[in-house]
């Protein structure tokens, strides 16, 4: 298998490590939840940090929290405050497709900083990878993961990403606990980008789809037996989507039983000669491990690997 070299692409931008002591903001640019805000503000103090909602959160409007213009709002607002170091999103749900073609991605791009979440999420992080282009986290929500006390590799994971303690050249840790399976060996270096299969779908033929020149995927979805998984995966390589990546990294697909996964991805995957790492705890699961999108990384699936070849935030 032949293994075409990082260099070849251009990283997308580290943004400023989480400090010590900082501000996180909390948005809610998809689905409407009910925060407990004692509660999330006795979490982030108990390990050193201050929060800010921003008033978008505490709206709802229908499946959605607060109009498009409140959430449009809040997500501008999160960015430009200058007291917030790093913004994680309440929940997931449905809602921020229908704000990308509103953004003011100059405004995000100035004042780039880590921007976390993950499902509906994921419309924000590819539509800011192509029209911003730093690295975002796909990780923890505020309430499902962060206020859930999922196991603790959740909250290790997102620091250690957020604080700069992973470095180029580190290898993301994953718990043994969790067996990944090598579904195409083989080594392969490129922009990591993804996030939900169904949202990244749903993206395609917009000018918000997700770009995998060189990619190399990650993938997540939940509540989607194997036939809609098989319809998603069939509907990106008609779209021509498949044939450019440079590898796959396929991480919790909920309630699918995992060697029906497996053989599913061999048989799409493996005519395009690329590495498959499957199972990687991120998404929809518990633990829920944070990864950098937009950043290089080396996957060998072999080895069972994933490994950062950029810096991804800056002190």
């Amino acid at each position: 298998m032949t293994v075409r070299p990082s260099h070849t692409l251009i990283a997308h931008r580290a943004v400023p490590a989480l400090p010590s002591e900082g501000t996180i903001g909390v948005i809610a640019p998809a689905g409407p939840g009910a925060l407990d805000t004692e509660k999330a503000l006795q979490w982030m103090r108990a390990r050193g940090y201050g929060l800010k909602v921003f008033p978008g959160v505490y709206e709802k409007d229908g499946y959605l929290a607060g109009s498009d213009d409140v959430r449009l709002r809040d997500l501008h607002a999160a960015f430009a405050d200058p007291e917030v170091d790093a913004i994680i999103c309440l929940r997931g749900g449905y809602g921020t497709p229908r704000l990308l073609d509103r953004i003011n991605y100059d405004l995000l791009s100035r004042h780039a900083k880590p921007f976390v979440g993950y499902s509906d999420i994921t419309a924000l992080h590819l539509a800011i990878s192509r029209y911003a282009g730093f690295v975002t986290f796909h990780g923890p929500l505020l309430n499902a993961d962060l206020l859930g006390d999922k196991e603790p590799p959740t909250v290790t994971s997102f620091f250690a990403m957020l604080r700069g303690q992973l470095k180029s050249g580190s290898v993301l840790s994953h718990p043994a606990a969790y067996p990944l399976s090598t579904v195409e060996p083989g080594i392969a270096h490129g922009r990591l980008l993804g996030g939900n299969l169904a949202m990244i779908a749903a993206t395609l033929g917009t000018p918000y789809e997700i770009d995998v020149e060189g990619a190399v995927l990650f993938i997540e979805d939940i509540n989607e037996p194997l036939y809609r998984i098989d319809r998603l995966l069939t509907q990106m390589r008609l779209a021509g989507k498949l044939a450019r990546l440079r590898g796959v990294l396929v991480g919790d697909i909920a309630g699918v039983e995992v060697d029906a996964l497996n053989r599913l991805l061999k048989q799409t995957f493996e005519p395009l000669r690329i590495p498959v790492l499957s199972g990687w705890r991120s998404g929809h699961c518990d633990p829920n491990l944070t990864l950098p999108l937009g950043a290089l990384v080396r996957l060998d699936a072999g080895k069972q690997e994933l490994l950062l070849e950029q810096d991804v935030v800056i002190r």
